[in-house]
């Protein structure tokens, strides 16, 4: 009998919380089978079986571990089953298929309600599948409220109590529901509270007027993805305009350490994602390097990797500017807070048509409010404000994001 304990997963984290069995208690596994995922405050992550054998859990889903405690144990003696119970029960059949009896009538069975043949395809607590199965109820008028689309106990007893409420509609009560904060959401909370109390951070405004860009995603984006094999967005022009304005000033890619400035000869572009467990900020490496397809392929990856809980330590550390783009959801303008110990965060919005004036006459044009959010013991306003025009101008005019500069003036080098 071995024990699998709870391994090291950073030197500053020293407990994580068992988040779900992958293997039920008493099934055989192989070595190096996934059997569990644990949270950590940073990133989600899998144990794997060190030996084959039977298991044998000692944790429960949602305790709280410290680093190095006995999560399971692995009976490594005990001998690998042969067949399974599914094979058993396909060779009785062939053997009593010789046998012929005289067909007797039966009644007709009803065929099998959608409840029941959808209950163990359904994302239900065992609970809830067992008042599904037994009272036969549709899981699609269900409204689940559990993580992740899951249905939870009182999701089924809701509906067998409120037959007749369409799904999405929610019968108000009077009751509280108390969840306990997983160590994901718990940090994030401490990380902005300790932005906000422990930098001097002031934000400032500008819009960008998109048509360009828009322009160009119209025109290019179905041969861009023939050629490159993935959708051209806007976080890829955001981050090339970045890249640039950081190089020209570098106060606003640097951060305090003690008594120093640290400033970085490179940009690792941090992207805000908003992923079911919480807020993560994944790290797109030296993106002043990458091209336009290449930033596109990172942010897919990232996200893919974000939404499904995948994302490693690593993946998420060492940022050195932060990019978010609550334009998704809908927002208009915002003030986002800075990812210490970065030094300022980039807000995206969403993209509406509003009237401006251009060559004296008022036209319609799809605006973006833009805001720096900056930690101004470091950045000057100065700095701020022109890091911010610079990056206005670099997105009106997609072409110079090629090298940064305008090409007529590069080739007269005025």
């Amino acid at each position: 009998m071995i024990d699998i304990k709870v391994p090291t997963v950073g030197e500053s984290i020293n407990e994580v919380t068992l988040v779900k069995w992958l293997k039920a208690d008493g099934e055989y596994v192989e070595r190096d089978e996934v059997i569990a995922e644990l949270e950590s405050e940073k990133a989600t992550f899998e144990v794997n079986a060190e030996k084959a054998g039977v298991l044998k859990t000692v944790g429960k889903e949602g305790d709280t571990l410290n680093i190095g405690d006995v999560l399971a144990k692995i009976d490594e003696a005990a001998s690998k089953p042969h067949g399974s119970p599914k094979q058993e029960v396909a060779s009785q059949k062939v053997e009593e298929a010789p046998k012929k009896e005289e067909p007797k009538p039966q009644p007709q069975a009803a065929p099998p309600t959608s409840a029941t043949a959808n209950a163990n395809d359904v994302k239900a607590t065992p609970v809830a599948s067992a008042i599904i199965a037994d009272k036969k109820v549709d899981p699609k008028s269900i409204q689940p409220s559990g993580y992740n689309g899951k249905i939870l106990k009182e999701d089924v007893l809701g509906a067998l109590s409120s037959p007749g409420r369409k799904p999405g509609l929610q019968a108000f009560n009077r009751e509280e529901k108390r969840e306990k904060m997983s160590n994901l959401r718990k940090t994030v909370s401490r990380r902005l509270v300790e932005a906000k109390n422990t930098t001097a951070m002031l934000t400032t405004f500008n819009e960008v007027d998109m048509s360009k860009i828009m322009a160009i995603r119209t025109a290019s984006k179905d041969k861009f993805k023939e050629t490159h094999g993935v959708n051209l967005g806007f976080m890829s022009f955001f981050t090339k305009a970045v890249c640039f304005a950081l190089q020209e000033w570098p106060a606003v890619n640097a951060y305090i350490d003690g008594d120093s400035l640290v400033y970085h000869q490179y940009c690792d572009i941090s992207i805000a994602v908003s992923a079911p467990k919480g807020l993560v900020v994944p790290v797109i490496r030296s993106a002043e390097s990458l091209s336009m397809a290449e930033i596109e392929r990172k942010v897919v990856e990232l996200a893919t990797k974000a939404r499904d809980s995948k994302l490693s330590m690593e993946e998420m550390q060492g940022g050195t500017f932060t990019i978010t783009n609550g334009g998704v959801f809908g927002s208009l303008m915002s003030t986002p807070i800075i990812n210490i110990p970065q030094s300022a965060i980039l807000g995206m919005h969403k993209i509406q048509e509003r009237p401006v004036v251009v060559d004296g006459k008022i036209v319609a044009r799809p605006m973006m409010y833009v805001a720096l959010s900056y930690d101004h013991r470091i950045i000057d306003g100065r700095e701020s404000v022109s890091f911010l025009v610079r990056v206005k101008e670099l997105l009106e005019h997609p072409e110079l994001l090629l090298f940064g500069k305008d090409p007529v003036k590069t080739l007269l080098e005025i």
